[in-house]
């Protein structure tokens, strides 16, 4: 059975920084693509940054500010978070994408922007 557990959340002022973590365990084929979403109260989960081998995107309104990092060897994958905003408040989550184009979810950690 396949797990995959978020960590790093919290409550953070605007301008402030956080890192996010995301470990996967258990029998995984083949990881090709490790992603964040995110999700805020009365929106749809939306695509922040994604990584591939040798490639990385975000959306446009994190460029500059945020980085997303892997450890393939340890399955996990990272997300730091700079210059934060109040518009950046919601629940993050991670996927896996296998090989077999198998997607697994963590279960979200929430992040607050505010002062």
């Amino acid at each position: 059975q396949v797990q995959v557990v978020e960590s790093g959340g919290g409550l953070v002022q605007p301008g402030g920084s956080l890192r996010l973590s995301c470990a996967a365990s258990g029998s995984i084929f083949s990881i090709t693509v490790m992603a964040w979403y995110r999700q805020a109260p009365g929106k749809e989960r939306e695509l922040v940054a994604g990584i591939t081998s040798g490639t990385t995107n975000y959306a446009d309104s994190v460029k500059g500010r945020f980085t997303i990092s892997r450890d393939l060897a340890k399955r996990t994958v990272f997300l730091q978070m700079n210059s934060l905003k109040p518009e950046d408040t919601a629940v993050y989550y991670c996927k896996f994408v296998s090989l077999r184009n198998n997607n697994y979810w963590g279960q979200g950690t929430q992040v607050t922007v505010s002062s």
